[in-house]
């Protein structure tokens, strides 16, 4: 079983729309692998049966015959009368199914609750502890703040490192790796920030932090007390500063004041030379007249979109779904935005902060041509 959660994101979002549909005798599939604490509802089966058209395939463990995901629809099926259905098979083992079924009812069909996250969460804790708290919370829709409450006093609250979504181990406590990545940034100011970081463990953007907080004077290690020798044991890679000439004659003490039309003695002065650590600065941002609003909540959005990802009138067409599928990408920069960042290479940020913004503008237009006033969901 692949252990990355960004593994069962992709089989979630992309890699079982690409399996084959066949079609099965309903009579030949069994009902597991639920993330639902309360069982089935019967209401949900009656209002899909009245609804037209043909449902989506569902998706089925072809090792047991069990339903991963469309228990729903199996009892539409059956209750209409139907001898078979249409069935997408997924052949990975047991425990990477009941995983897929929790990550696939997170994002479509009829939503699980709260409680049904939470007790996803506990399993997926029990059975990876390991995993880090962003991780679970890809999976089962939580944030990382809630799954880090659910760990604590568990056994998955022991371990000195985790796996993050990208399969990489990095330590829970990292103030000995920044300590160790501001030493290296120190000794060697010119090496790149993923080559720091594959040494000491790190995600290249915490590496980036710690040269960032180096620059500025602090410690490497936030809530660190500052210490004199944080700024001065920074090496600059260019020559010292040049100092004034000893051959510059001394003032005599008989010579009268300076007039107020000599020349001012720091102008002569030139200014230092950049360092190799000054070109590494970040460029400061342009001042702005006014700070942008804050984003919505992601809990926020993510129930707007648990509202109309029930919508028949959208699950039941192709391009109701097709927007669905738009939106369900859209949830999950909601919840990981930082992670995403993290994750690119240096040499992608530049294109995606193009297109982040490019596609930002876009989304604002079409808001704007579905309600030229206020969205009261967001607001509210």
């Amino acid at each position: 079983m692949n252990q990355d959660a960004d593994h069962l994101i992709g089989l979630r979002d992309r890699g079982i729309h690409r399996l084959p549909v066949e079609h099965v005798a309903v009579d030949e599939i069994a009902v597991g692998f639920s993330p639902r604490t309360d069982g089935e509802d019967p209401d949900y089966v009656h209002a899909l049966a009245e609804t037209e058209g043909d449902l989506p395939p569902i998706l089925v463990h072809r090792p047991t015959m069990t339903v991963v995901d469309g228990i729903h629809r199996l009892r539409v099926a059956a209750a209409r009368g139907e001898s078979h259905i249409a069935v997408r098979f997924f052949d990975g083992d047991r425990a990477e199914a009941r995983l897929l079924a929790i990550a696939l009812n997170v994002v479509h069909g009829r939503p699980l609750t709260s409680a049904d996250r939470t007790a996803a969460a506990r399993q997926i804790l029990l059975a990876h502890p390991r995993w880090s708290d962003r991780a679970v919370g890809a999976v089962t829709g939580l944030s990382g703040h809630r799954i880090s409450q659910l760990r604590k006093g568990t056994t998955a609250d022991t371990a000195g490192h985790r796996v993050g979504r990208d399969g990489r181990v990095r330590p829970v406590d990292s103030s000995r790796s920044r300590e160790r990545a501001g030493e290296l940034l120190r000794s060697n100011p010119g090496a790149s920030l993923r080559q720091i970081a594959a040494q000491v463990g790190l995600a290249p953007a915490t590496v980036a932090d710690v040269r960032n907080r180096l620059l500025r004077g602090d410690p490497p290690v936030p809530g660190a007390t500052r210490t004199p020798t944080t700024r001065t044991t920074v090496p600059a890679a260019s020559p010292t500063v040049p100092t004034v000439s000893a051959t510059v004659p001394t003032v005599s003490a008989t010579v009268p004041m300076v007039s107020a039309t000599a020349p001012a003695v720091s102008a002569t002065i030139p200014p230092p030379p950049p360092t190799a650590l000054d070109a590494r600065r970040p460029t400061p941002p342009a001042p702005r007249t006014s700070a942008p609003p804050p984003p919505p909540a992601p809990e926020r959005l993510l129930r707007i979109f648990d509202s109309l990802r029930r919508d028949p009138s959208l699950r039941l067409s192709e391009s109701g779904r097709n927007v669905l599928r738009v939106l369900s990408a859209c949830t999950l920069v909601a919840q990981d935005r930082e992670g995403i960042a993290a994750a690119l290479p240096e040499h992608c940020k530049e294109p995606m902060a193009q297109l982040a913004h490019g596609y930002a503008r876009l989304w604002t237009q079409l808001a704007r041509e579905l309600d030229a006033g206020e969205h009261p969901a967001l607001s509210a």
